[in-house]
């Protein structure tokens, strides 16, 4: 590839945009966002008595869609509208799911409420980014529901107190082919998205993308690219160091197939940034962060915090997490910093794959939020090892 290909056009763009492009896969829809759209309908009937088909919602990053509706119900108490979840190409479990939303005025004051319907999961351990005992309605989805809850009581002179239950129909059966069970999410699914988009995986189109990806950063000259696992870390980058889009690497699980092709087409300098839990897994020597793939390993989580001055009585309850994210929650509240020293070994381990090509690494967990949790420093590009 020229650099003036690299450079014009619109095929020619790097990113996490062209590189789903790319792929020739079919984008689909979140749980979280067919969970919206389905409250959006649900609540405007529940003020207007009519419901609207097709039900329009805002993502987080500005699209669109317009969802058909597959069921709807009107009563004097409560209105509930229902999507088919449609995942695109990807193999995702809950493709073809129904998605139900049934709201209920509130008294004034109450606010949205959350309540867990048929199929939809209870949280039961602690670890997750919700309370125990809450309904598994994930941080953004419950955000996007609520901006979405207001919009539509301003515009139909609504107060937006409402309590929203939220069902998938036979979402239990699907969740024993999930983690929940194991993650003690009981009961049902999560409702999960942060983009409200799913981007479809076929291992070979996706690594063939983060490929091309590397080759359209070199080609612009670009010198520091980085390797994100999705939209929150990739925001998380942009706001670390300024980076251009045509720098951004939608690694995704693949952080394998970003080491080995930039130890054969090296840049200056590589940033991974991902969620502390999926690169606790590189740090692992993990190449690929799929859940179904690989798993947080707790042991190694408690060697790293005793090398940070865990006393063993911490080790051993880091050792017995619910999540990777549960051991960080512990760690933070000793003062021992568990993430940087994941960060580190995911550093070293990344470092090791690179077999001495002359790229500089360094390494950045968030959480859920996008808080940064964890850094290692800038290597200095000169590390051998003789794995993959």
């Amino acid at each position: 590839m020229s650099g003036s290909e690299a450079k014009g056009g619109s095929e020619a763009r790097g990113g996490r945009g062209a590189q789903l492009k790319h792929t020739g896969l079919r984008p689909g829809w979140t749980t979280g966002a067919c969970a919206t759209a389905a409250t959006t309908a649900a609540y405007t009937a529940l003020l207007t008595g009519d419901f609207p088909d097709p039900v329009t919602i805002t993502l987080p990053r500005g699209q669109t869609p317009a969802f058909a509706l597959a069921t709807e119900e009107l009563t004097g108490s409560y209105a509930m509208a229902g999507i088919v979840k449609d995942a695109g190409d990807d193999p995702d479990v809950t493709h073809g799911a129904l998605v139900r939303a049934t709201v209920r005025r509130l008294p004034a004051g109450s606010g949205v409420v959350f309540r867990a319907g048929p199929g939809v999961g209870t949280v039961t351990r602690p670890g997750l980014p919700l309370p125990v005992g809450e309904p598994a309605v994930n941080p953004v989805p419950r955000q996007l529901m609520r901006d979405h809850v207001a919009r539509v009581a301003a515009e139909h002179g609504g107060s937006g107190d409402v309590e929203i239950t939220v069902s998938v129909d036979h979402g239990e059966e699907i969740a024993r082919s999930t983690w929940n069970p194991r993650l003690g999410i009981l009961g049902g699914l999560s409702i999960l998205g942060t983009t409200g988009i799913v981007v479809p995986y076929s291992c070979s189109a996706w690594i063939d993308s983060i490929r091309r990806g590397v080759d359209v950063a070199r080609a612009a000259g670009h010198t520091h690219v980085a390797g994100c696992t999705g939209s929150t870390s990739e925001k998380t980058v942009v706001a670390a160091y300024g980076l251009p889009e045509q720098a951004l690497l939608d690694m995704g699980d693949f952080a394998g197939a970003v080491l080995k092709y930039v130890r054969r087409h090296p840049v200056d300098r590589l940033t991974i940034c991902g969620g502390f839990a999926k690169l606790s897994k590189l740090a692992a020597g993990h190449l690929d962060l799929h859940s179904a793939r690989s798993q947080v390993d707790l042991g190694l989580l408690a060697e790293l915090a005793r090398r940070g001055g865990a006393s063993e009585t911490l080790a051993a309850e880091v050792t017995g997490a619910n999540t990777g994210l549960a051991a960080l929650q512990l760690c933070a509240a000793a003062g021992v910093p568990l993430g940087d020293l994941v960060a580190v070994a995911a550093r070293d381990e990344a470092l090791t794959v690179l077999r001495g090509a002359p790229v500089a690494v360094d390494v950045i967990c968030i959480d859920r939020a996008g808080r940064i949790v964890g850094r290692s420093g800038v290597s200095d590009g000169v590390h051998n090892g003789g794995r993959a």
